[in-house]
C-alpha cells in the first residue's frame, strides 16, 4: 500500500493516507485514499493541465423572422 500525508477533515489535521487495495484494476494509481488515524475515505483527483479554451470567436446566433 502506498502512503501519503494529506489533510483529513474528520480529524482536523494532516495525517498518513494509504491507499488500500484496488478491487477496480487501478494499482497504484487508485484514486481512493484511506485516512490511518480514523478510517475516513476520500478520493483525489489530480488535474495535470488546465482546460483549454477554444481559440475560435464565438459568433452571435441570428434568428430569422418566420
Amino acid at each position: 500500500m502506498t502512503e501519503r500525508e494529506l489533510h483529513c477533515e474528520t480529524c482536523g489535521s494532516i495525517q498518513p493516507f494509504e491507499a488500500p487495495p484496488c478491487v477496480d484494476g487501478h494499482g497504484a494509481d487508485c484514486p481512493e485514499r484511506a485516512c490511518t488515524g480514523c478510517g475516513a475515505a476520500i478520493i483525489t483527483v489530480f488535474v495535470l493541465s488546465p482546460p483549454r479554451r477554444s481559440s475560435r470567436r464565438r459568433t452571435a446566433i441570428r434568428h430569422r423572422a418566420a
